[in-house]
């Protein structure tokens, strides 16, 4: 069985390592309200709907599950429900149609969405010797791109199976969730010799405390009241993120261009782009009782 941390893109890969033997240290980064100011899907969905991935229909069905997890309420169970959902409704898409999707629309929608705040960190982690990795439960098609663009050296994210005729059959082959991402970043830390006493973590949301607990230097960023409460419990730093920052103004460095080839689908685009939709329909008029539809 190949193990999670195999799956990770290695995306500054032309870097040199250092030995083994000198124990190297990481920066992990959730992304999806600690790097960038929302959603990463919920930022691709006009184009998704508009490319007609998802249905009006299923849209709708979804959008109050969007919602839900966007505003942090929704928690393990119908996170779960909500996972499978998507699952099946991913199935059938066209790898090939996302891809061109994100690769077209990446620079103009997610460059100002990068808090400066958090740039700023990925700036001064590079700086002292450490790898940034970017470990998101949003999908592979988003989180890889925005991961080249940040200048980040590996990325950790949810992957769907494509089947031999090239879209998505429903399954998740690795789902970048809770304790997952604590595996993933243990695994990661053996292969490429971290020494996670040293090493760092960022997240806003109370499901990636193993993940911040796997580190010797956890930070809550703009926490919800469950993870600032168990942040206060615990003694960890909590930092406020407020400023995004159009990054190829800011930090040109970091401004490279996403390699199309990095892109895939996930199970996140199917909710997001349900959100627009939803809110699209809501400023037209469209009545609430569609939701049920």
């Amino acid at each position: 069985m190949v193990p999670p941390y195999a799956r990770l893109v290695e995306i500054r890969s032309s870097l040199p390592s250092a030995p083994h033997s000198a124990p190297r240290t990481a920066a992990f980064f959730d992304l999806d309200k600690t790097v960038i100011a929302k959603s990463s899907t919920l930022t691709f969905s006009k184009s998704f709907y508009q490319g007609g991935l998802i249905n009006r229909r299923a849209a709708l069905r979804t959008a109050y599950a969007q919602f839900v997890f966007l505003a942090g309420g929704a928690d393990h169970d119908q996170m779960e429900r909500m996972r499978e959902y998507l699952s099946a409704l991913c199935r059938g898409w066209d790898v090939a149609q996302v891809r061109a999707i994100v690769a077209e629309t990446l620079h103009d929608l997610i460059d100002p969405l990068i808090y400066d705040e958090a740039a700023s960190l990925i700036e001064e982690h590079h700086t002292a010797g450490r790898d940034v990795v970017i470990v998101s439960s949003s999908g592979a098609e988003v989180v890889e791109p925005i991961g080249e663009l940040l200048g980040a050296d590996r990325v950790v994210a949810t992957r769907m199976v494509v089947g031999a005729d090239g879209r998505f059959t429903g399954e998740i082959e690795y789902y970048a969730y809770g304790p997952t991402k604590a595996e993933a970043i243990r695994e990661l830390a053996a292969s490429e010799g971290y020494d996670l006493a040293r090493c760092y973590a960022y997240s806003d949301s109370a499901t990636d405390v193993p993940m911040l607990e796997a580190v010797g230097h956890p930070h809550a960023v703009n926490p919800g009241r469950t993870l600032r409460r168990e942040a206060a419990a615990r003694g960890w730093p909590v930092l406020s993120f407020d400023r995004p920052v159009r990054l190829k103004q800011r930090i040109p460095s970091l401004a490279m261009p996403a390699r199309p080839a990095l892109v895939a689908v996930a199970v996140g685009a199917a909710a997001a782009t349900a959100g627009l939709v939803w809110y699209a329909s809501r400023r037209r008029g469209t009545p609430a009782r569609a939701l049920s539809a």
